[in-house]
């Protein structure tokens, strides 16, 4: 089944004042021997979470489904992991200066949203959170805008994982609509190379004809 597409998303906000966060710390390597591909929520900063103070444990933060942190969100090991600890624990997007760009693709093939504004922004958020933890976000990827309390912030996001989200296709939907390009060229191979199924005959549809933005 496609993920269901995301156009916009409305929620609390959780202020994460971390730069720098890793993969192996939104979730260590220990919990991605697991098999499937939920259940992942416990996961979640597991180290971090021990301490009686991190901010996902205070009571007003209970419930948010946006994360804003701090600048270079994601990087380190490729983990889809970690974008599943997210999703499970119910985050829908998260907010920060930057990503890294695995998890970046990572987040945009499971329904999570990653904006990227100025760290001078993220300030603002995170002041915001602090001040009144009830604040409604929004994410609006149809304008490009975050919606907080008086603030209006646009934001970057790539093209490709824009549209990705938006449309709610994951990466098999988006070849099988390449189908007809596949087909035709299976058609032109010579006959003595080996041939695959053709992908209209595999799924028993027509190709739509409807490229996909570039990654980017």
């Amino acid at each position: 089944m496609s993920p269901a597409p995301v156009v916009r998303h409305s929620g609390t906000a959780a202020p994460l004042r971390r730069r720098d966060v890793d993969t192996d710390q939104i979730i260590p390597a220990e919990f991605c021997k697991r098999l499937g591909r939920t259940g992942y929520e416990d996961t979640l900063f597991h180290r971090w979470r021990q301490e009686a103070d991190f901010v996902l444990n205070r009571p007003a933060h209970a419930g948010a489904s946006v994360l804003v942190a701090g600048p270079d969100f994601g990087i380190g090991s490729s983990r889809e992991h970690a974008v599943w600890a997210l999703r499970d624990f119910g985050f829908r997007a998260v907010i920060a200066p930057s990503f890294g760009d695995i998890f970046r693709a990572n987040a945009a093939k499971n329904q999570l949203v990653t904006p990227r504004v100025p760290e001078e922004d993220v300030e603002r958020l995170w002041a915001l959170i602090e001040a009144d933890p009830t604040t409604e976000f929004t994410v609006d990827l149809a304008e490009r805008v975050l919606l907080a309390g008086d603030l209006r912030i646009p934001f970057e996001i790539g093209e490709h994982s824009r549209w990705q989200l938006m449309s709610g296709l994951d990466d098999i939907d988006i070849t099988l609509r390449r189908g007809g390009g596949i087909d035709a060229h299976e058609q032109r191979r010579p006959g003595w190379l080996p041939r695959i199924a053709t992908t209209r005959a595999a799924v028993g549809g027509p190709d739509d004809g409807t490229a996909a933005p570039k990654a980017g």
